[in-house]
């Protein structure tokens, strides 16, 4: 999955949901679920993702929507293959981003 986010500090969990297309009480659940994902809070609640937060938020997207994992497996294979996952997880979203490069081009041929 292609994340199209403009280049910010932090992102509301609205521009999140949207950006993923998903509701945002799965944001907020998997906020508890994995240890993480750490988005700010400020005095209000309001929760601020950063760009670390959607790196991450991605990767476990990857895991469970696109490669259907369960939330505990998930979980286990963050915790053990970590590294190998995020090198896999890094190609991947390299190819994914070249690839909705080159849809846009090809639309405005």
């Amino acid at each position: 999955m292609y994340i199209d986010l403009p280049k910010k500090m932090y992102y509301g969990i609205g521009e999140v949901a949207d950006a993923f297309s998903v509701n945002t009480s799965l944001i907020r659940f998997w906020e508890k679920e994995f240890d993480i994902l750490k988005p700010k809070k400020n005095a209000k609640g309001n929760r601020k993702f950063t760009p670390e937060d959607i790196k991450n938020l991605e990767l476990i997207y990857h895991l469970v929507k696109e490669r259907g994992f369960t939330l505990d497996g998930a979980k286990v294979h963050l915790k053990e293959q970590k590294q190998e996952t995020l090198d896999n997880f890094d190609i991947i979203r390299k190819l994914e981003s070249i690839r909705g490069q080159l849809l846009k081009i090809k639309e405005q041929l």
